[in-house]
Formats: C-alpha cells, sequence, structure tokens
C-alpha cells in the first residue's frame, strides 16, 4: 500500500513538472504587456504612465521633413586629385595621335585643359549641386589636426558629360562645322579620358551629414517616470504613437537584461505552479478518490496542460486567437467524466493560467468564467449530444451580456460590441458544440465512459441485448427487473443511476453460453438434475468468466465489465454448496469450489447491484407477497451479505445500506401488490 501511494506521489510531482515545463516552452517571450494600437485611433487601455524616464522623439512625418530639408540644404564635401588632368591628356593622346592630325589634336587637348582648369565633378555631386538649395561645395584642406574648411563655387564645374558638350562646341566652333562633328573614335577617346578630379569626399561627407541628423533623432523633451503617456480614449496623434513606440523600445531592451529576464522567469514558474497546486488541494481535500486515482489526476492535469497548449497556439498565430478558444470546453468535459465541483475548479485554473497572455486579463477572467459556469450549470449530466447544442447557444448568449457588461462598465457605452466581436464569439460557440468529439477521445485514451455512451449502451436494441431477449428471455427479463429496483435504490443515496441501470442490463450476459441451466430460463426440463453440486456450481459460477469474454468480445467499457465481475463478489453458490453438503454424509466439503471467483464490489455502484440481483432473484420464489415477507426477505438477503464481507471493500456506508432496504422494499411491494379479481357477468 505504501508503494502505491508513492508512485502516486510521484506521478503527480512528474506531471506537475511536465505540465509547467511544457507550458512555459511555450509562453511568448514578452515579459509586459503588449498593447496593440494604432494611428488617430482612441487609446483602449486604461491610463498608461512611464514606468522610467522616456526621451520624447520626433514623430516619422516630422522626422523625414527635417530629414528631406536637411539633404537639400547640405553642401557636399568633395576631393581634389590633382594628378588627374594630366593622365587624362596623356591618355587622350595615347588613343588619338594616331587618328587625327597635329593641329586638331592640339585643339582637343587644349579644350581638355580648358575643362579641367573650370573642374569636372562626379554625376551625383554635380545634380545635388544644381538640384539643391546652394550652389557651393566643400573642400577639406590640411592634415586631420588643421584641417580647414573652404568653399567653392559648385555650378562653375562640369559633369563629364557636360565636359564634352562644351569641348564638342568649342571644337566645332573653331572648324565652322557643326556640333557633333567630332569623329566617332576621338569621341569614345575624348569620354573614356574625361575623368573627374574632384570627387565626393565620403568619409567626410557622411560625417558632417550625420551631425546635421542629430537634430532630427536627438530628444525634445523627456517623460518623467510616473509621468502620463496617453490616457483611456485619447486620440493617438503621431506624436503619441510616437512617445508609444519609443516606450514600447526601451522595455523590450530592459527585458533582455539576465536579472531582469530571470526573475520574470521565476514569477512564470511559480504562477504555473500555483494554478496547479490550487487545484491539487481541492482535490485532495473535497475529491480524495479522483486524487488518489492515476487515471483522473492524470487526465486532469494533460487536459489543462493541452488546452493551454491550444490556447496559446491560438494567441501566437490567429488574429484575435484568444477570443476564438472556446473555454467552456474545459468544465463540460471533466463534468462529463468527474463531477460539476471538480469541472468548476478546473475552468478556474484553466481561465488563470490563460488570463498570463491575455491583453485584458480583467476582462477576459471575468467573461469566460462567467461563460464557463452558466455552461456548466446548463448541462449538468451530458446524456444526449443535442444537450450541447443548447450549451453552445447559452455560452454565445452569456459572452454577449458579458461584452455589453463590460463596455458600459468601463467605456460608458457599446463601442466594443462591434460585429466583428459578435462573430467572434459565435465562432467560438460553434466550436464549442463540437466538444463531443473530445470526449469521445478522452473516453478512447483514459478509458473513461461518458453519460452518453452509459445512455447509448442502455438500449435494448443494441445486438447483444436483444440476443440475450430472444436466447435467454428469462434472463433478459430479470436483468431489466434488476435494472430497475438497483437504479431506484442508486437514486435514492446519490450513487450513478445509469452506470447503474447499464451495468445491470449487461450483469449476466455470460449466461448465453448455457442459458438453459439457469432456473428463469427453464421450461420443465432441469438439466442439473443428473449433474453432481460441485459441476453444477461450476456451471453457474462460469457464466462470470463467459460474461468478460463476451465483455471484450463486444468491446464493453472497463467500468461495465466490473458489474460482470463483481455483482457476485466471493460469495458462495449455496444451493449447489448447501446440497453437497447434505448429501457428503459427514465429510468435509471445500467450500471453495462453490465459490464465485470475485472480487467483491469495489464501488456504491456495484455494491448496489449485488444486493438488487440476490433480492430480485429470491423475489421470485416468494409464495407470499404480503409486506411482512417482502421485508423480512430484503433484510435476510442484505444481512447476510454483509455478515459474509461483501461490501467491505465498498464505500457504501450502513446508512446507505438501510436506504437501499427500504427502497427494494417499497419497489417490491409495488410489483408483488395484490389486484382486484374483475367480477363475472351474472347469467340470468
Amino acid at each position: 500500500m505504501k508503494q502505491i501511494f508513492t508512485k502516486i506521489f510521484l506521478l503527480r510531482i512528474a506531471l506537475l513538472l511536465g505540465a509547467t515545463a511544457i507550458i512555459l516552452a511555450l509562453l511568448p517571450r514578452a515579459d509586459h504587456q503588449s498593447y496593440s494600437y494604432e494611428l488617430n485611433q482612441p487609446w483602449k487601455y486604461p491610463l498608461l504612465t512611464a514606468e522610467f524616464d522616456t526621451p520624447i522623439l520626433r514623430d516619422s512625418a516630422s522626422a523625414n521633413k527635417l530629414r528631406d530639408s536637411i539633404d537639400i540644404n547640405f553642401i557636399p564635401f568633395i576631393v581634389r586629385d590633382a594628378s588627374m588632368p594630366k593622365k587624362s591628356i596623356e591618355r587622350f593622346s595615347q588613343l588619338t595621335r594616331a587618328s587625327l592630325p597635329a593641329p586638331q589634336h592640339a585643339r582637343l587637348v587644349a579644350l581638355l585643359d580648358t575643362v579641367y582648369r573650370r573642374g569636372i565633378i562626379q554625376t551625383d555631386v554635380y545634380d545635388q549641386v544644381h538640384r539643391g538649395r546652394t550652389t557651393s561645395v566643400r573642400m577639406m584642406e590640411g592634415d586631420s589636426d588643421n584641417a580647414t574648411v573652404s568653399m567653392m563655387e559648385g555650378k562653375d564645374m562640369l559633369s563629364p558629360a557636360r565636359a564634352f558638350h562644351l569641348i564638342d562646341s568649342a571644337y566645332s566652333a573653331s572648324y565652322g562645322s557643326d556640333p557633333g562633328t567630332i569623329p566617332a573614335e576621338v569621341a569614345r577617346a575624348l569620354n573614356n579620358s574625361l575623368i573627374p578630379n574632384y570627387r565626393l569626399d565620403s568619409i567626410t561627407d557622411d560625417k558632417y551629414r550625420s551631425q546635421e541628423y542629430l537634430t532630427v533623432t536627438g530628444a525634445l523633451g523627456v517623460i518623467k517616470k510616473g509621468q502620463r503617456i496617453v490616457d483611456r480614449g485619447e486620440i493617438i496623434d503621431a506624436q503619441i504613437f510616437t512617445n508609444l513606440n519609443t516606450y514600447q523600445e526601451i522595455l523590450e531592451r530592459n527585458s533582455l537584461s539576465s536579472s531582469f529576464h530571470s526573475n520574470y522567469f521565476i514569477g512564470q514558474i511559480l504562477y504555473i505552479l500555483l494554478c496547479f497546486l490550487i487545484l491539487y488541494l481541492f482535490l485532495k481535500i473535497y475529491r480524495p478518490e479522483v486524487y488518489n486515482s492515476l487515471r483522473h489526476i492524470t487526465f486532469l492535469v494533460s487536459f489543462l496542460t493541452l488546452f493551454m497548449v491550444y490556447a496559446l497556439v491560438m494567441f501566437e498565430f490567429v488574429n484575435s486567437g484568444l477570443t476564438l478558444v472556446p473555454m467552456a470546453v474545459v468544465p463540460v468535459v471533466v463534468l462529463v467524466f468527474i463531477d460539476s465541483r471538480t469541472a468548476i475548479f478546473s475552468l478556474l485554473v484553466a481561465v488563470l493560467l490563460t488570463a498570463m497572455v491575455a491583453t485584458f486579463p480583467f476582462q477576459f477572467i471575468f467573461m469566460q468564467l462567467i461563460t464557463g459556469i452558466f455552461c456548466t450549470y446548463s448541462l449538468r449530466q451530458l446524456s444526449k449530444r443535442s444537450q450541447l447544442l443548447r450549451t453552445a447557444w447559452i455560452s454565445f448568449i452569456s459572452y454577449i451580456v458579458c461584452l455589453i457588461t463590460l463596455s458600459l462598465l468601463i467605456n460608458g457605452n457599446l463601442s466594443d460590441l462591434t460585429w466583428k466581436m459578435v462573430t467572434y464569439y459565435a465562432i467560438n460557440s460553434v466550436v464549442m458544440s463540437f466538444a463531443y468529439v473530445l470526449i469521445f477521445i478522452v473516453e478512447k485514451i483514459f478509458g473513461f465512459t461518458s453519460l452518453v455512451t452509459l445512455v447509448e449502451l442502455s438500449d435494448i436494441n443494441s445486438p447483444i441485448l436483444r440476443r440475450l431477449a430472444e436466447e435467454a428471455p428469462g434472463t433478459f427479463q430479470h436483468s431489466m427487473q434488476v435494472s430497475t429496483l438497483a437504479a431506484e435504490a442508486a437514486r435514492a443515496i446519490d450513487a450513478n443511476t445509469q452506470l447503474v441501470r447499464t451495468g445491470a442490463l449487461y450483469h449476466d450476459i455470460g449466461k448465453l453460453e448455457s442459458p438453459v441451466f439457469f432456473t428463469e430460463n427453464q421450461h420443465g426440463v432441469n438439466p442439473h438434475s443428473g449433474l453432481d453440486p460441485e459441476t453444477s456450481a461450476r456451471k453457474i459460477i462460469s457464466h462470470i468468466s463467459g460474461g468478460l469474454s463476451l465483455a471484450t468480445k463486444i468491446k464493453l467499457p472497463t467500468v461495465l465489465r466490473s458489474f460482470i465481475s463483481e455483482h457476485h463478489g466471493k460469495g458462495v453458490t449455496r444451493y449447489f454448496y448447501n446440497t453437497a453438503v447434505n448429501n457428503s454424509n459427514g465429510e468435509e466439503v471445500d467450500i471453495e469450489k462453490f465459490r464465485y471467483p470475485g472480487p467483491n464490489p469495489r464501488s456504491k455502484e456495484t455494491a448496489i447491484l449485488m444486493m438488487a440481483d440476490s433480492v430480485e432473484a429470491a423475489s421470485r420464489s416468494l409464495k407470499d407477497y404480503s409486506a411482512e415477507s417482502i421485508d423480512a426477505l430484503v433484510d435476510k438477503i442484505i444481512d447476510t451479505q454483509q455478515s459474509e464481507g461483501l461490501f467491505k471493500e465498498s464505500p457504501i456506508s450502513f446508512r446507505d445500506v438501510e436506504t437501499i432496504k427500504n427502497t427494494f422494499k417499497k419497489r417490491l411491494a409495488t410489483i408483488y401488490h395484490s389486484r382486484i379479481a374483475y367480477p363475472e357477468i351474472k347469467k340470468s
């Protein structure tokens, strides 16, 4: 026993740590609340104050305008290559000396020297000078320690294309021809030789341009710690939008510091652990049977963890994803397999965990708790799939009412009640109506049996029950009577009525192997007449193993198989044992050969079935159905079962047993009440 409790304890710890690790791994790496806001739209959140000093930067429109102004008025820096004119003239001479007459060659060289004296600058600098508001250029002279800046008139300088045009015009004028008469090969040589002797001084230019840009990127002021950034309802203009962006960027940079991130990470771990610990505490105090069950505790923690994973995925990858997460599914599924209180507490834990990533935590917790509780109360017991449709409608209505309430409470109007939000919650409710699929999956994985499944299995038109009615009609009628009797008793002591009713219908299906060996199916011929008591007892006891074998074949749920194995417990086939003792001539009879394999009932429901099965069978042998004889029969049978210790492993109490006795007595008295004889018509 100690090893079992140690195993369960270790499993609880492992589940807790595993769930915490999975949720932590998927949590967004944002250490502060993230805000969603748009330019020229009202601020939807409460008053936002600065947690630290925040610089006030220019808004993007003003910054771009100022940057453009700087670019237009900026005087570029150039540097002179003094050797370039000589190199260009030499290059031109090499290319054209053989193809040009000496006078023409000399004229072109002279023109080249002239344009270089004016200065040839890069085309982009030439365009910048002539496009901007200034026509000057600057040149840095001297070494780095004693450098001076000199101004030059840039409009007198030439670009390579402009220099070629001037040379072409002057050459044509000298020889009385139209411009463009320079031979093609000479023109190509000229173009290749016109290399700028003034080029952009990129290093100095970038340095001085960046210094002027500081007026754009520099702070206009500071928002002090605790000072207002924006208040609810305030229109977000360009400057406020920039302030919010700056504030968010600094928040993100601060969150990257190791100490801050470590502290926040520890806070997340403690938050998740506390949420699961309050669930454990609730189960330990108020639901110890669930707390001590490996299946149930694994189901609860795994289900909540997987649901949290689903919520996080929706939050990360779907716009307004949390709005589409049907939190009401949590209590609905838990209610089906455990109970309503555990369902509501599981909802609380799920909502608290998911609120870690909600943009509006208060609104989220309020809406999800209210909606989940309404859905739980509307369902109570899921016996038909159509009930989920009704619950989905209640979910949708609850969401809309909560949305109206919060909008009036926070905004003072119905501005949040938009068609977009209504559509989101409608989709949420539709998704919730498909919880039946999830219930089916949980049944298969954890071996649970839902009320819906029990209702479906209690249909007497199912193949196995139809076969029982045809091949063993007496056993079928007996099972029906036991089902009714046990269901009444279960309702009286607040046990699972539907489980008892369905279990009673299947508890004797093992008799299908040899129906004739059981009294209720015999019609004058008793096959036990030619058998010894031990063989007869073996045939009777075999309906337990036969029933379990048949239950496995038809895939009957585990919880219903317990009704087959436990409805006789480790009792004795008293009739054949007594017969064997009477025929033994004083020799000792081994009672174990006449004992059912068991186990004894381990739940209230199987204990009720044991009592109902024995009482119903014995009541058929009564000759007098007076209230006294019925009471005596019920007391005798159940007291005997108690004295043999058949209920010791069941959680049933003495008060429950007395209530069950009284229920049986009333029910049997109703079944076997005396009837009035109809009078015959006298003949005249």
